[in-house]
């Protein structure tokens, strides 16, 4: 059985890719349309990353990622950003909130699979 992500992004088309992109790993793909959505979607769910927007209307790439820190059951849960933002204030505020890679858009499907498989393989 593989991997479980959970890819969280406003726009239709990103989720899209990202899960098209890492079903081809063998991931199970789970989307989000904003941070509330994703934080609605986790119990029940055994998710092993998560893969973040930063700009998304209701709960913000930011506020999820402090949300999963402050919850016990998700703070060591790899999170991805995966955002427009290129300046480096975003990026250090992304690592300081403890995510493992930031990735600015427009991506590749090879540097997604690249950047999931540092921190989860579908292979159990």
């Amino acid at each position: 059985m593989g991997k479980v992500i959970l890819a969280v992004d406003d726009s239709s088309t990103v989720r899209k890719f990202v899960s098209v992109a890492l079903s081809m790993q063998g991931f199970t793909v789970l989307t989000a349309c904003d941070g509330m959505d994703a934080l609605e979607k986790l119990p029940g769910a055994q998710v092993d990353l998560v893969i973040t927007d930063l700009n998304m209307p209701n709960m913000d790439g930011f506020e999820l990622i402090r949300s999963l820190r402050e919850n016990p059951q998700y703070r060591d849960l790899p999170v991805i950003i995966l955002s427009s933002l290129s300046d480096s204030g975003s990026k250090e505020r992304g690592f300081e909130l403890g995510v493992g890679s930031y990735l600015v858009k427009p991506f590749s499907l090879e540097k997604i699979q690249y950047e999931v498989s540092k921190y989860v393989s579908w292979v159990e």
